[in-house]
């Protein structure tokens, strides 16, 4: 298909072609062909080879996670705003390093061994209910059930609540989008206003009842992290909750659905992983390569800086585009090509650095368990119609996939 653009050099992020949801891969391709560094028409900068995001990840001295100065004119004295300033992935060190500590604990080898067996279990009742339906949406019937599932789990989050979830962490990470109409920002401040008012009820439970905290659980180390020697403030504590339950499932969510969605459209990848289902991993990782959950993210230099041979002026925001760095043929073979086998495989689906996502063994592991049991379960999978993709930027989403199962 042929893009709809006389001119890459003039694109937008923040005003996109129409036809720029289904074609986005090939929009962010010729980017970074053409203009590797691309100006957009606010200032900000555009990022698209891997060697170039790469060197922003490892910077962080120069590059800046902190939102402060960029969320200020968004968000102003909001509910989002002091979320999105407080929440681990958007601070700097030294209270990035104090926070990250905390969810450090839970994702050792020895914590995620606790939550094997867990995943284990409720892959196989969704598989279950799913193989009894035989036709499904395999995003509501599993693809966001087990994520929201395992990541209450880890927080200790009721099951009774968790259908509450869901709309909350749509509503507030919505709010990154580029663009932001008047609705979204109020349904955002509102989520961000349950979000906290639910987690202090729980929270005072907990702190009046302490036998009901659990050595495995984040929510329990973090209302004990002063025990530990390390002090949160209750909005920290607050907001590092909203965010593990945010980013805990909706990265997952959109990995394990376009990973389905992958294995169906490259058929022949889906015979090869049943025939040797020890490339488990490798798939994995190239699920999270061929479509990063997580499209964009985002720095500030704090000094002027050069990429690409060219100047940044200090204060500027670059947008990474981590699908186009994920597809950089100078650092990929043919990769166009959806290839389980792939190795080496070098993508920044989690990020690099100090800021490397935390859970990313967490996801690792539901996708493993996930698809071993889906391949090995069911003898086809068919589309019955195609994925529905959200109008979306940062998450590659997909909202509805219907598929026929065939045991």
């Amino acid at each position: 298909m042929t893009i709809n653009i006389k001119n890459i050099n003039e694109f937008d992020l923040y005003n996109p072609p129409k036809d720029f949801i289904s074609n986005c891969y090939q929009y962010y391709n010729l980017l970074r062909e053409k203009n590797p560094i691309h100006r957009n028409p606010d200032g900000s900068y555009i990022i698209t080879s891997h060697k170039d995001i790469c060197e922003v990840y490892r910077n962080a001295n120069i590059w800046s996670s902190d939102k402060k100065d960029e969320f200020w004119p968004k968000f102003g004295d909001s509910s989002l705003f002091e979320h999105h300033t407080n929440s681990v992935v958007f601070i700097d060190p030294p209270d990035h390093s104090r926070i990250r500590r905390i969810f450090q604990h839970a994702f050792t080898p020895k914590a995620l061994k606790f939550l094997e067996n867990d995943i284990d279990n409720l892959v196989e009742n969704y598989l279950d209910e799913m193989q009894e339906k035989r036709i499904i949406d395999f995003v509501s019937d599993f693809a966001f059930k087990l994520p929201v599932d395992v990541v209450c789990n880890v927080l200790g989050v009721p099951k009774k609540d968790r259908v509450l979830i869901r709309d909350w962490a749509r509503q507030i990470l919505g709010a990154l989008e580029p663009t932001l109409s008047d609705q979204q920002f109020k349904d955002g401040c509102d989520a961000v206003d349950k979000f906290k008012s639910y987690l202090k009820d729980e929270i005072s439970f907990r702190r009046r009842f302490p036998k009901r905290n659990k050595e495995e659980e984040i929510m329990s180390s973090l209302i004990n992290a002063e025990k530990s020697g390390i002090a949160l403030s209750e909005v920290e504590l607050l907001h590092q909750c909203i965010f593990m339950l945010n980013a805990g499932h909706e990265t997952s969510t959109n990995m394990l659905s376009h990973g389905l969605n992958e294995f169906i459209e490259n058929k022949n990848e889906l015979w090869r992983i049943k025939k040797n289902i020890n490339l488990i991993g490798t798939a994995v990782e190239e699920i999270l390569r061929f479509q990063p959950p997580i499209q964009i993210n985002n720095r500030r230099n704090k000094v002027e800086s050069t990429l690409g041979g060219i100047k940044i002026p200090g204060g500027t925001s670059v947008h990474m585009i981590l699908p186009a760095a994920n597809r950089d043929p100078k650092e990929f073979v043919d990769p166009e090509i959806f290839n389980i086998a792939r190795k080496p495989n070098r993508h920044l689906s989690f990020g690099l650095g100090i800021h490397i996502c935390a859970g990313n063994s967490l996801a690792r592991l539901e996708g493993k368990i996930a698809f071993r049991k889906i391949v090995s379960r069911f003898r086809d999978i068919n589309l019955i119609s195609k994925a529905k993709i959200a109008k979306r930027l940062r998450f590659r989403e997909i909202e509805e996939l219907k598929v026929e199962l065939i045991s």
